[in-house]
């Protein structure tokens, strides 16, 4: 990687924004290199954004960000196209021969030996995240023949995978529509299933568009999708801003409505702009707030790790700055400006070597030290999609892709915005 640009080192022809776009990219590329382990390219979970740390354990779906960065680094001139290649032929053989459970992979590992950590659960959801990054990476280089066994090694992880086990609990429950959030050998199944809209909008089409014995259509038709409406502003139901930014790092919602009638861009937009009128209207109780920041998000917080949301869920002054910045394919100028105003006024507390810092709480003070893989990886994919569309295109290339919007019933979204969330749902389908 390159040494640090000092914010004077800014290029004459570059307005300020288009600098801190590059640099948070550019930062958080480096934490996906730095904190690989070399040998087996599993990615840590977190990391110090300020000091050395000794953080040992690698998160899988930091991991598959970390798969999705390397074709970004490349094309930004961050990263030499033979090193990346390398890390990822290193990364994805050693997931290969890792410890799953019918293809599912754990949360946790150690990111030295890729034994289990924490007795983590053998997770749906990061095991798409994981997946994701890996067919992006393989789009990636597959046109080139010397790093085609790449998009191969992807592929084998996707193949490996039984979506009909997760789905039915094991065949247990063979009837079950909805994915179960993971099985641990300790105590089976976890209880809680991916029964609403929620990030697992990427597990769902991930499975529907699987090239082995792929879920069946009632499975996208069988979660549930509460409506909300904040200050006449329509949405999905979900509290962390999270929740709507993490499928479209991946695939492409825009201009699209499902067989069920939603428009899931619509939807996320709108989210975002209540994310923001929240944060707004409650200026008075919390100075956080009042600062203009926002961006209420499963974070770091001055209690522990909290699933702060709006307008449902805790919350407590504690904002996420890629929470908000993440929001950029979405509402750009809303992100831009939260990004540059996180610069100016809060920089000193949260700028590090990883970009800003997880999360921050001007009422009591608090300011996180670490920076968490994930977010770091949606901010680092919204940004490059916002700015030249690369992972977007590469998942679009995928033949998976294709294969799922169509069981999805995926049609062009043809009425005049600005659009409805859903067609023909009802008044009595928001929640009130």
């Amino acid at each position: 990687m390159p040494p640090d640009l000092p914010a004077q080192s800014r290029s004459q022809s570059q307005l300020p924004e288009e600098w801190l776009l590059e640099e948070l990219q550019r930062r958080a590329v480096r934490f996906f290199w730095e904190k690989a382990d070399p040998g087996t390219g599993l990615i840590n979970d977190r990391a110090n954004n300020f000091v050395a740390d000794d953080y040992t354990v690698a998160s899988i779906a930091a991991t598959g960000y970390g798969l999705a960065a390397l074709p970004i680094g490349v094309e930004h001139g961050w990263l030499n196209r033979t090193d990346a290649a390398a890390r990822a032929r290193t990364t994805l053989r050693f997931l290969l021969a890792m410890p799953n459970e019918r293809g599912w992979m754990t949360h946790f590992a150690d990111k030295h030996s890729g034994e289990r950590a924490w007795r983590s659960e053998y997770s749906s959801i990061d095991t798409a995240l994981l997946t994701g990054g890996a067919l992006t990476c393989g789009q990636y280089f597959v046109r080139d023949a010397s790093t085609r066994d790449i998009a191969g090694l992807g592929d084998a992880l996707y193949r490996r995978i039984d979506w009909w086990w997760m789905l039915t609990n094991g065949g247990q429950q063979p009837e079950k529509k909805v994915l179960s959030h993971g099985w641990t050998p300790e105590t089976g199944f976890i209880k809680h299933d991916y029964a609403d809209y929620s990030e697992a909008l990427l597990l769902y089409l991930l499975g529907l568009g699987a090239p082995v014995d792929p879920l069946p259509p009632a499975a996208w038709e069988g979660f549930e999708r509460p409506l909300q409406l904040y200050h006449g502003i329509e949405s999905l139901k979900a509290g962390p801003i999270f929740i709507h930014q993490m499928p479209s790092g991946y695939f492409y919602f825009r201009n699209q409505r499902d067989n069920l009638g939603f428009d899931y861009w619509v939807a996320s937009t709108n989210a975002m702009k209540i994310q923001r009128q929240f944060c707004i209207d409650r200026a008075g109780d919390f100075h956080t707030y009042a600062q203009g920041f926002w961006g209420l998000n499963a974070s770091d917080g001055p209690d522990g790790y909290t699933a702060y949301g709006a307008p449902d869920g805790p919350h407590n002054g504690t904002v996420s700055p890629t929470g908000a910045i993440g929001s950029i394919t979405f509402t750009p100028r809303l992100a831009v400006s939260a990004a540059c105003d996180l610069y100016e006024v809060a920089g000193d507390a949260l700028w590090g070597h990883y970009g800003f810092a997880n999360a921050f709480n001007v009422d009591r003070n608090w300011y996180a030290r670490d920076v968490i893989g994930i977010d770091l990886g949606m901010v680092l994919l919204a940004i490059e999609n916002y700015r030249t569309g690369l992972v977007w295109a590469l998942m679009e290339r995928a033949p998976s892709t294709g294969q799922a919007f169509g069981a999805a019933g995926f049609q062009p979204a043809v009425e005049p915005e600005p659009r409805p969330v859903c067609l023909g749902c009802r008044s009595s389908d928001y929640l009130k």
